[in-house]
């Protein structure tokens, strides 16, 4: 088998961390690896498969003189909009976990469960969607084929992993009493419904960012969406209550058989026994969790749903190992580039 060369880009953040540890659960077939960061934390050293690798500095030779396959970028958008272009110019296919490039039209944005074959349209950079857009479109793409949706309405209760090392500190911090660094306000025993900037529409961007990608990913621009994204105080995993509205009656029963056949998803719905999906459940696993499904009376073809799934693993780290997957079994890298 060919082995590929393999970068990862921002390697010593949260998620390049957890691209590090999904890698090495999924074996991917690896020649030779690298690990990429700024000027500040090059140097260090990380563990990756019981080796120690030294984090390189990223520079515009980076990806050409290492002849790396694929790369896994988590460095924030600056950073993509600066070197992605440079990596697939270079022959590199970039794996880009910012919000950089997931609206251009000639950039794919990918959950292989959904649209995987988007993944050959890349001309050299692939864009991971924002975590909360992930596990909601693993969930609704089934129904979508099978009762076409007409509305959208999400509502997101999202960890604080979801803002990095900082939001991590600012819940811990603030157990401890402590003021919020941060985030705008204390997130302790807190709700706030600000996720990432506001808009002159009254949306934040995160709103936006799942409207339109939703829309993008499921190959729909007629689809009507609206979103109120909160975060929580919750360390890892969001989790989403999603109403539907369909074009076409259905069957309850149904309904629920077709999201079981969904790739990627694990249905936990015994209301009678207290089981349905929760973040301190989802953290650590790869799946969406889909539970509280039950008809939506107030509309004539609605359901509601409630989905949960792990942010940083599956919301970014975990999709992005699994494009770089399809990628090699697909087998769309060029041998001599």
């Amino acid at each position: 088998m060919r082995k590929y060369n393999i970068a990862v880009v921002g390697a010593t953040g949260m998620v390049g961390r957890t691209f590090l540890k999904v890698l090495e659960e999924r074996k991917l077939p690896i020649n030779n690896f690298y690990v990429f960061a700024s000027s500040r934390s090059a140097g260090s050293t990380l563990t990756f498969n019981g080796q120690e690798y030294t984090v390189l500095e990223l520079n515009e030779n980076s990806f050409k003189d290492h002849q790396v396959d694929i790369a896994l970028f988590s460095a924030g958008g600056g950073t993509s909009l600066k070197y992605a272009p440079i990596a697939a110019e270079s022959g590199t296919i970039v794996i880009d976990n910012s919000s950089a490039w997931r609206m251009d039209p000639e950039v794919p944005l990918v959950v292989p469960e959904v649209n995987a074959q988007d993944i050959l349209k890349n001309k050299g950079i692939i864009a991971n969607p924002n975590c909360s857009t992930i596990q909601a479109v693993v969930a609704l793409n089934p129904l979508h084929k099978a009762y076409h949706i007409k509305r959208i309405v999400y509502t997101t209760f999202q960890a604080v992993s979801g803002a990095g090392m900082g939001g991590y500190t600012d819940l811990k911090e603030g157990l401890q009493g402590n003021p919020p660094k941060k985030f705008p306000h204390p997130i302790a025993g807190n709700c706030i419904p600000h996720i990432d900037y506001f808009l002159e529409n009254g949306y934040t961007k995160e709103e936006i960012k799942m409207i339109e990608e939703t829309r993008k990913i499921l190959h729909d621009q007629s689809l009507k969406i609206t979103a109120t994204t909160v975060r929580v105080p919750v360390f890892d995993s969001h989790s989403e209550s999603i109403n539907v509205e369909f074009d076409r009656p259905f069957d309850m029963e149904d309904l629920v058989d077709t999201l079981k056949s969904g790739e990627g998803i694990v249905i936990e719905d015994n209301p009678s026994k207290e089981i349905y999906p929760m973040a301190i459940n989802a953290a650590g696993k790869d799946e969406v969790f889909v539970g509280r499904i039950r008809r939506d009376e107030s509309i004539e073809n609605g359901v509601n749903l409630w989905v949960v799934s792990d942010n940083i693993r599956k919301g970014a780290a975990t999709n992005a190992v699994q494009i770089a997957q399809w990628i090699i079994a697909n087998d769309i890298i060029q041998e001599n580039k």
